[in-house]
């Protein structure tokens, strides 16, 4: 494989994301899904909440009297540039995630909406989760490991390695029931600078699994050209695994692979929706088994969330003025769905609850 640069890729559309939301304040209010509202929320936008796109009356998930709002943009010295890896802490009562390019951890809490670095020397990590004890996970681009934060505040490394070989640049991770990690390995931290460093692929990109045990096996390798995000459905005899190929080319996926789950074995691999003319990212299931997707790179009215049924079929879009990256449900119900687009976070209640191991 010839990887061509993320960095081309992503530059100018990163660069034009950040730019959207201050702009929008100036704008004259006429998007059908306020997209151009003032983000500081002096101004109230009328409910039901215009951002909503509902396509399928099966659909329930939208709380129309709850508004989209934006709850951190950096400014200044302390502006994000690519926000992703959000891990709701309920016993924290906080907001974890990754702004990579800056290599650093945020943190926003629940109580009063305060933004703090978590973690300043992040590894340029990019996917977060937490483990059935409730353990932190996080899969790092430039030092190409999985680490586990322990009860201490000391740090585990879980993965750097298959049969003698560095990882690529680890992305994205869910749990098993069984407490095995899956998580997927792109590469895309040791193709530019940007989010790693430049190094050569000494492995295919593949889906790994790290048993309870500590052993490490390939779980998938292939249909996808770059596996990304990944989750399970809630009952775990599906896993759902991104193909962000579309990043190297045009021609290349933007779909999402669903797979049957068999023992840990994941098999029988099917295209379950694509994502032209853009491409998702991060994914999580809520309790119905419907798949919630990060949506973007397309123009502006890919820039959002997409909501898929079980069947594949496209329920709902949630509409943002930024690319959306990754997402994960949170609060003390899990019925707020916080969302990492480009630069900034966004949150919204839906009535809908994630589902989640821990």
């Amino acid at each position: 494989m010839q990887p061509l640069s993320r960095r081309h890729f992503l530059s100018s559309t990163v660069a034009s994301a950040a730019i959207v939301a201050p702009l929008s304040a100036a704008l004259s209010g006429t998007d059908k899904f306020a997209r151009d509202r003032d983000w500081s929320g002096n101004d109230p936008v009328s409910y039901p909440e215009p951002a909503w796109e509902i396509k399928d009356k099966r659909f329930s998930g939208n709380q129309s009297n709850s508004p989209l709002q934006r709850l951190w943009h950096g400014i200044g010295t302390d502006a994000g540039l690519w926000c992703e890896g959000p891990v709701w802490m309920a016993d924290w009562g906080c907001l974890l995630w990754s702004d990579i390019p800056n290599h650093r951890v945020l943190r926003w809490s629940e109580d009063d909406g305060h933004v703090s670095i978590y973690q300043p020397d992040s590894g340029y990590s990019n996917g977060h989760t937490r483990d059935m004890q409730g353990r932190l996970i996080a899969v790092e681009h430039d030092t190409r490991r999985v680490r586990r934060r322990e009860y201490d505040g000391s740090w585990t490394i879980l993965c750097d390695s298959f049969e003698g070989k560095k990882l690529n640049a680890p992305n994205d991770l869910a749990i098993f029931h069984d407490g095995s990690i899956f998580f997927t390995d792109p590469g895309y931290g040791i193709m530019n600078p940007y989010e790693g460093h430049k190094a050569a692929f000494e492995l295919p990109t593949r889906v790994y699994r790290i048993d309870p045990a500590g052993h490490v096996a390939v779980a998938a390798e292939g249909p996808m050209r770059r596996p990304n995000g990944i989750c399970f459905s809630p009952d775990f005899k599906k896993a759902y695994v991104v193909d962000s190929g579309f990043t190297d080319g045009p021609k290349y996926p933007g779909n999402v692979i669903v797979f049957d789950v068999k023992g840990t074995a994941l098999s029988n691999p099917q295209v379950f929706a694509d994502f032209k003319p853009g491409m998702t990212d991060g994914i999580r299931c809520d309790t119905d088994g419907n798949l919630w997707c990060g949506w973007g790179w397309g123009g502006p009215d890919t820039n959002g969330v997409r909501v898929h049924h079980p069947d594949g079929s496209v329920l709902a879009i949630l509409h943002l003025p930024e690319i959306c990256a990754n997402l994960c449900f949170g609060g003390a119900k899990r019925d707020r769905l916080f969302m990492c687009a480009s630069t900034s976070i966004y949150a919204i209640y839906v009535n809908a609850i994630g589902h989640v191991v821990s």
